[in-house]
């Protein structure tokens, strides 16, 4: 049975649901659940668990399992309005939390449990069964363990294999004593006794210790001399309402998906304007824009004294291409000091978004006029200054400094080829300190058509500029319109109402495209639990691919969850094109093999949506890279590619947490030949990022892969090297990655001459491809 995946209120009118992507196959990701055994008298003391536990750990929001003898399914539906993600399966005993289908990491309650504090512990464990064991007397003068078989357990269900399973099989597990710590021999992890704590033990009204996470009653909790640990039960016994309540006013982080579950009914009963602020908020995050508008729109009406509230609803409305409400929302919005740098930095982007540049540019500036030091509004402000939108000369593209500011051309370049011969090319061309990956690629797809990758044959048009149109005329105009590359069938980054992807082109204007169009190495590039809405993204998708002369998608991963959109009769029509940047040593003119390499290891991790990167794995995560770049080090040069700033977080938290420094690239604030040569020059690149992989891959040099988004296995996959990646979920990652660098650097010539064969595929089907393009764009 595969995991269910977590649901989502669904909008009254019918609107679909919003739904998590789930690829923990393809990523290692470990799927976690809570489990309880219950019979149908026990159900009000699991209702009391799961108040509990969203209390005393408001972040965490896992699968939550209630097996059951056989209870009809109306029974669970008090439990179902606490919790979002309840399942129910039908089970003989509790012995079933050992074989639970669907999940790597089983927490295993009793319904007569209450949680008092933070199990994020519990959460991180990654071997054995974990439970709180007891040591007695065994035979002969030794000694043996004993674990409660009601007690608290944590499965890692990689461990318990046949032998555990019958051995618990055989007479329930229980030994003389009916314990089973015989059964699990072999396989136990001892917990603090903190995180199942017996309430018999407070006899003659003891309190409860501070430092009791877990307190579970063996017997009535009503019991007299126990009064204390009755009081810290009963704390949890609230009505709906009230449990409602005292979650939304929770300080600090409270999971999205409670939230989402928990807020709305309380807003409905008692109408609020910063509980509206605060379900919107969880709406927004989740892609569900359209709701967050319908909840906040009509409590906040046109006041002043909500800015927050103002910016939140038109932040909502500008992802949903309703740019003139938009603006009017931010404009109330930057009336109050305290939200005025950020709304202005918004105003400045939607300005921007709509082809409206002078008057980003005001934006900007009125915007650092209340913080001068708002980075926001200083990177608009730079990005759309006058001298900064003007053309440079021709000649081949050394880095982001010779980037001309795409989709504007205020006169004629010199030397600029007419219009009719002249590609257009749609992407996201990034600059300043943005994502080091992003400068790289547009100019490897503009490789694949030709040496000159400048203005005086291409006209580049901004993926998240708005297609109005006078850009469609610009569009037009040109010989044929190239999207790509990139992971663009994405819902986030810079959402829009159009097409619910990032090129952002409504469907009448899409339907007025007269240009030849491809679809050139696009991916689908939804992380693994990401939530998608992709209703609209579907009939966008169907649009494009019926409009488009040519549809290639970079992986065989994207490939199967497009045609999964796709009516039957266009599945076909998408086809493989790998990424550019896979074949630089085909297409960078000049291109010569390094005779000597430096005799360095680069190391790339990325921390955008990091909760859904590591889940509650990060500090395993650190720790095991900790030993591996120990290993390495005592062998060759290690050194930090950050593709981006925020990627040095993992040196501050390497040296934080374990005391090893690195020296870091700033692949950022490099030329793309600069970008190209580093990876070049080095004997192994060690990276999270899909193009820490795929350009030094592209530059010949061995790479191995930290997979914690699809995209990286799904290009491992393609070329037939699994083995090159490795989950950042990995129990034993730091020895797995430590073992195979060494293999690469043991027999390096080897290793070079594996990247070089697998890119000859893909340099032929990049080749093949552009000979059909050269037909449906016509001659130079």
């Amino acid at each position: 049975m595969t995991r269910p995946s977590a649901p989502a209120s669904a909008a009254a009118d019918g609107r679909s649901t919003a739904s998590a992507d789930d690829r923990s196959a393809v990523t290692g990701r470990r799927r976690i659940a809570f489990a309880v055994r219950s019979g149908a008298g026990e159900l009000p003391a699991v209702a009391t668990l799961l108040r509990s536990l969203a209390l005393t750990n408001p972040g965490v929001c896992e699968d939550f399992v209630v097996l059951h003898p056989g209870l009809p399914d109306a029974s669970f539906d008090a439990l179902r309005g606490l919790h979002p993600r309840l399942v129910t399966r039908r089970s003989s005993s509790r012995r079933d939390v050992f074989r639970l289908e669907g999940y790597d990491t089983v927490v295993a309650l009793s319904p007569t449990t209450v949680v008092l504090g933070d199990i994020g512990e519990l959460l991180r464990m990654r071997h054995g069964v974990g439970a709180v064991s007891r040591v007695r007397p065994g035979g002969q003068g030794g000694e043996r363990r004993t674990v409660r078989p009601d007690g608290l357990l944590v499965v890692q269900r990689a461990d318990v294999d046949d032998t555990v399973v019958a051995r618990l099989d055989d007479d329930g597990g229980f030994d003389s004593d009916g314990d089973w710590g015989a059964a699990l021999a072999g396989v136990l992890t001892p917990v603090d006794a903190r995180y199942d704590f017996p309430a018999r033990r407070l006899y003659d009204d003891m309190p409860v210790p501070a430092r009791v996470a877990v307190l579970r009653f063996p017997g009535p909790s009503d019991e007299p001399g126990y009064a204390p640990a009755a009081e810290a039960r009963r704390r949890f016994e609230l009505d709906d309402e009230e449990f409602r309540a005292a979650y939304c006013a929770l300080p600090g982080d409270r999971h999205p998906d409670l939230l989402a579950h928990l807020a709305p009914p309380l807003l409905r009963a008692r109408p609020s304007l910063g509980l509206a602020r605060t379900v919107a908020d969880v709406y927004r995050r989740q892609g569900r824009y359209d709701e967050a508008v319908d909840v906040l729109a009509p409590v906040v009406g046109d006041r002043l004294d909500a800015p927050r509230c103002q910016e939140t609803l038109g932040l909502c409305l500008m992802a949903l291409s309703r740019y003139e409400e938009a603006e009017a929302r931010l404009l109330l919005a930057a009336a109050s000091p305290d939200t005025a740098p950020r709304a202005f930095a918004q105003l400045a982007r939607l300005a921007w978004v709509c082809g409206r540049d002078a008057d980003a540019h005001a934006y900007a500036r009125a915007g650092l006029e209340a913080d001068p030091t708002d980075a926001g509004c200083h990177g608009w402000y730079v990005r759309t200054r006058t001298e900064d939108r003007r053309e440079p000369g021709p000649g081949p593209e050394t880095g982001p400094e010779r980037e001309p500011v795409p989709g504007r051309v205020p006169g004629r370049v010199p030397g600029q080829v007419p219009a009719g011969e002249q590609l257009a090319h749609v992407a996201l061309f990034a600059e300043g300190q943005e994502n080091a990956g992003d400068k790289v690629l547009p100019e490897a797809v503009r490789l694949c058509f030709g040496t000159d990758t400048g203005p005086r044959a291409w006209y580049r048009q901004p993926v998240h500029r708005l297609v109005d149109e006078a850009a469609l005329e610009e569009l037009n105009a040109r010989r044929g319109v190239v999207v790509g590359g990139g992971g663009l069938f994405l819902p986030d980054t810079s959402p829009n109402g159009n097409s619910h992807w990032q090129w952002n082109i409504p469907d009448d204007v899409l339907a007025r495209l007269t240009a030849p169009l491809a679809v050139f190495a696009v991916g689908y590039n939804v992380f693994d639990g990401q939530l998608y809405r992709r209703s609209r993204f579907a009939g966008s998708l169907r649009a494009l691919v019926e409009r488009s002369a040519f549809f290639g998608l970079r992986n065989h991963g994207s490939i199967e969850r497009v045609r999964e959109l796709l009516p039957a009769g266009l599945r076909d029509r998408v086809r493989y094109q790998p990424c550019p940047t896979t074949v630089a040593r085909y297409l960078v003119p000049g291109w010569t093999d390094p005779v000597v390499r430096d005799d360095t290891v680069l190391v790339n991790c990325a921390y955008d949506r990091a909760g859904l990167r590591f889940g509650h794995d990060y500090g395993d995560f650190l720790a095991h890279m900790a030993t591996a770049l120990r290993g390495l080090r005592d062998r060759t040069g290690v050194r930090y590619a950050a593709h981006m700033p925020a990627d040095e977080r993992f040196v501050h938290d390497l040296r934080r947490e374990h005391g090893i420094s690195l020296p870091v690239e700033q692949l950022y604030d490099m030329s793309n030949d600069g970008i190209r040569d580093l990876f070049r020059r080095s004997r192994l690149v060690i990276g999270m990022r899909g193009h820490a992989g795929m350009i030094p891959f592209g530059c010949g040099t061995p790479i191995l892969s930290l997979v914690s988004h699809p995209k990286l296995a799904y290009f491992l996959s393609d070329i037939g090297r699994a083995e090159w990646g490795l989950s950042v979920h990995d129990r034993d990652l730091g020895a797995r990655l430590l073992e195979r660098a060494a293999a690469v650097l043991d027999d390096h010539p080897a290793a070079v001459a594996e990247v070089h064969d697998a890119q000859k595929f893909l340099w032929e089907t990049t080749r093949s491809n552009l000979d059909g393009l050269r037909e449906a764009f016509g001659p130079t």
